[in-house]
């Protein structure tokens, strides 16, 4: 039994949360792996509610499951994602990016996944003002850091067999002392990993080549800010950000989510696509899989994505994305193959 923490967030976050919560009932109910659900509150109605984005109670609740699926969240997403990320050291965010069929992708053959540091960088937050005319934002990036997502990035290239391949994307030639730390040290790390092939790019040489030749990248690693944009941008060349999920990934827990955003323009219409959030529970399948050796999570989570593939296939979508299919009709779809 896997007790499963789950953020049902704002906008359309409680639509496919109700989605998500649909495939782990038939995974449940049809499947035999077993799962206890506990809905959470965190994001702009908690922050309305309680005076606090994410209430001690939902962060208690998070620590004690085994892993955590997490909707959409509005103006207050910072609040929750960047929070949660710093409190239980999630340091890798995993976010692939696949060509599936019917979708707008620049090529049918994409198949690559973006290794993004997520506790440095930027993202600290240590900004000042000098005057009132100009603020610093300092830049942290450190050697144990940057070779644990190295390592990450490496171990993955070798679960997914593919081309065996890691990138490392930085722009030492500008920043030479982080970006020229965060080089040398993922150098450093594949040294112990001979069988995987490393090059370096710059992140401007990455963000053309994501476009001209997607094809030819397996597994890129790099820093929180540069991740972040080529993630978005990776997304967009495989057809848009309602086929992307994510990985929250630490040492003893992982987060998992869609990378959209709550959507308020469609929420309420049963028109969202629900494919993120149903990948991202794909992901979380693999990762207690490969925690636990547990493998009927592995099997059901490679079910669950041919199942997703064959659904898209044969031409079924949401309104949002030229389809005639309600949210709900979408999901029904997918649970009608799976079980």
């Amino acid at each position: 039994m896997y007790n499963i923490s789950l953020i049902t967030g704002d906008g359309i976050g409680p639509e496919i949360s109700q989605s998500a919560i649909s495939i782990l009932e038939t995974i449940h109910d049809k499947l035999g792996l077993k799962f206890s659900i506990e809905k959470l509150q965190a994001g702009d109605l908690a922050l309305e509610k309680t005076g606090n984005a994410l209430p001690e109670q939902t962060l208690d609740s998070i620590k004690r499951s085994d892993a955590c699926l997490k909707a959409p969240v509005g103006e207050s997403a910072a609040d929750v994602i960047v929070v949660l990320r710093r409190i239980l050291d999630l340091y890798a965010n995993i976010r692939p990016a696949k060509s599936y069929p019917n979708m707008p992708a620049l090529r049918d053959d994409i198949d690559l996944v973006i290794v993004r540091e997520n506790t440095e960088d930027l993202y600290t937050g240590e900004e000042f003002d000098i005057d009132e005319n100009t603020s610093i934002a300092l830049r942290r990036i450190s050697k144990k850091a940057s070779e644990r997502i190295a390592k990450y990035a490496c171990v993955m290239a070798e679960q997914r067999n593919q081309k065996k391949k890691v990138t490392c994307v930085h722009k030492s030639n500008v920043m030479k002392k982080t970006d020229g730390l965060f080089s040398k040290s993922c150098e450093n790390e594949f040294k112990n990993h001979p069988e995987i092939k490393f090059e370096q790019m710059y992140v401007d040489a990455c963000a053309m080549n994501l476009i001209r030749q997607p094809q030819t990248f397996d597994v890129i690693v790099t820093t929180n800010l540069f991740g972040d944009i080529l993630s978005d941008e990776a997304a967009q060349v495989v057809g848009g950000l309602g086929m992307a999920p994510a990985a929250n990934i630490g040492n003893d827990f992982g987060l998992f989510e869609p990378v959209h955003g709550a959507a308020f323009d469609i929420a309420g219409k049963q028109i969202a696509n629900p494919t993120s959030f149903i990948l991202s529970i794909k992901m979380m399948l693999e990762w207690l899989g490969m925690k636990n050796n547990d493998q009927k999570c592995k099997q059901i989570s490679q079910k669950l994505e041919s199942t997703i593939y064959d659904v898209v296939k044969s031409g079924i979508k949401t309104r949002d994305i030229g389809g005639d299919k309600t949210t709900v009709e979408f999901t029904n779809e997918i649970l009608s193959k799976l079980e």
